[in-house]
């Protein structure tokens, strides 16, 4: 998402090295492109994570794509937050176009060079569309917080910190003050309870030591 605030700290280059031991003797002995996903709640690192993860796989000379649940969404940022404040029951994974997701991960697994998606620019609430190009990639990564939903995935990994634990990384990322109002700590109790529940689904869980398991 353009206007997105990403600054890649240690304990997420931590987790990405863990994520990348657990991962890596699969993605080189899989005959075709490997795909990746990291959930979790607001605020909780994904989207470093996820470039942390992108870097350490180079350094392995493996060439990784990243898609953004972010652009993803039915309605952009601020549109999508009023139709919250006018619904509340439309928070969940109905707000974001996860088929479409699944749509172009499956094109990346089966050898498409490029597809067509969706960009959001925060600044102009709006949606428009770019061309984003696969070309060499041999891994993607889908990074989100319903990306536990998907299903042309490999391998899910789950990052076990709830809304309360990740208020600060939050507060540094808001665009503006009305993003941590009453009304989104109810969004994120509504978030909390659907996404705690995609713990389940993971293959590899983040701890909130940042440390890095398979889920038994």
């Amino acid at each position: 998402m353009q206007g997105d605030s990403i600054v890649i700290e240690e304990h997420h280059r931590k987790s990405a090295q863990g994520v990348c031991e657990l991962t890596l003797s699969e993605i080189k002995s899989i005959n075709s492109r490997f795909t990746l996903s990291i959930a979790g709640e607001s605020g909780s690192g994904k989207s470093e994570i996820a470039m942390a993860l992108a870097e350490e796989l180079e350094k392995h000379k493996f060439s990784t794509v990243i898609l953004q649940q972010d652009d993803y969404f039915v309605y952009p940022p601020k549109t999508n937050d009023r139709s919250r404040r006018q619904d509340i029951s439309w928070v969940g994974p109905q707000e974001v176009h996860l088929n479409l997701l699944d749509e172009h991960l499956r094109a990346f697994i089966d050898g498409e060079q490029y597809v067509n998606k969706p960009l959001v620019s925060y600044a102009d609430d709006a949606i428009r569309k770019e061309q984003l190009e696969f070309n060499a990639a041999q891994v993607a990564i889908a990074e989100g917080t319903y990306t536990s939903l998907l299903e042309n995935i490999n391998r899910r990994v789950f990052i076990d910190r709830n809304y309360m634990d990740t208020k600060k990384h939050r507060e540094r990322r808001m665009r503006d003050s009305s993003e941590l109002d009453e009304f989104i700590n109810s969004v994120l109790t509504i978030e909390h309870g659907i996404i705690s529940t995609h713990k389940e689904k993971a293959d590899i869980i983040i701890y909130k030591d940042y440390s890095v398991k398979l889920n038994s």
